[in-house]
């Protein structure tokens, strides 16, 4: 079950966004508490991303100071969402699921008008849409504090950011988006705080961890071609169908 939805996680994530939505109730379901879950879950999409990313080379940003930048803010605000995970009662953290999968539900529902309004807003005024990581980096802190934190629907609000130095072209923001979430959700930031923490349940997240990476390969490739507003419904309906439950679970 683990290598499965790690597998359509990573797919999801590739392609548009919203891997949380399937690989955290996945370990909810095999027993991890929720805090635990969280951590495993940021843990094991580390290598998701950078399977997607590479998978769709052609797209690749130019290595440069503007992209250096923008992966900076990436990491600090992931170290900080990791921090304050670590320091959640588990009681707090089961009140904050439903918002928080309710939250990334609605950024799905959301992204393509947040995408325009960011393009319309850099662009105001006939000036031309920055570079990647040169007007992004200010919105990319909050961002990935909130992907170091829990991470569901992070995606889509850092590919909404990407728009903007890539003048709405998915592909190249989709592959911004890939590389900067791979370390900001876990490579180098969060992971590394939730694991010197002992946050992380390893066993459950390594089984996780390789599917996701199975299914980035294989997300980043289809994302060429799968249309996306399909894989956007999908995902919208599934995590409103998980805020419900899980306000069922817990608040109730």
């Amino acid at each position: 079950m683990l290598f499965g939805a790690g597998a359509i996680g990573g797919s999801l994530s590739g392609i548009v966004g919203g891997a949380s939505l399937v690989t955290f109730p996945a370990l909810l379901a095999a027993g991890l508490p929720p805090v635990t879950a969280a951590a495993s879950n940021v843990c094991s999409m580390m290598f998701a991303n950078i399977a997607a990313a590479l998978s769709d080379r052609a797209m690749l940003p130019k290595a440069d100071r503007s992209l250096a930048g923008l992966i900076a803010a990436s990491i600090g605000g992931a170290l900080i969402g990791a921090s304050l995970l670590v320091i959640t009662p588990q009681r707090v953290f089961e009140v904050l699921v439903p918002l928080l999968i309710g939250f990334a539900t609605v950024l799905f529902a959301l992204s393509p008008p947040i995408s325009a309004w960011l393009r319309a807003r850099a662009e105001r005024g006939g000036r031309q849409a920055p570079r990647v990581g040169a007007g992004s980096i200010p919105m990319m802190l909050p961002v990935s504090v909130y992907g170091g934190y829990f991470g569901a629907g992070v995606g889509v609000l850092a590919l909404a950011v990407m728009s903007i130095g890539t003048g709405g072209e998915y592909r190249a923001a989709n592959v911004v988006k890939n590389i900067v979430m791979a370390l900001n959700t876990v490579a180098v930031a969060a992971a590394a705080v939730l694991a010197w923490q002992g946050a992380v349940d390893w066993p459950p997240t390594l089984v996780m961890m390789l599917g996701a990476s199975f299914g980035g390969m294989m997300g980043g490739s289809l994302g060429r071609y799968i249309p996306q507003e399909v894989m956007r419904v999908g995902i919208i309906g599934f995590g409103a169908l998980l805020t419900g439950i899980f306000v069922w679970r817990y608040w109730l």
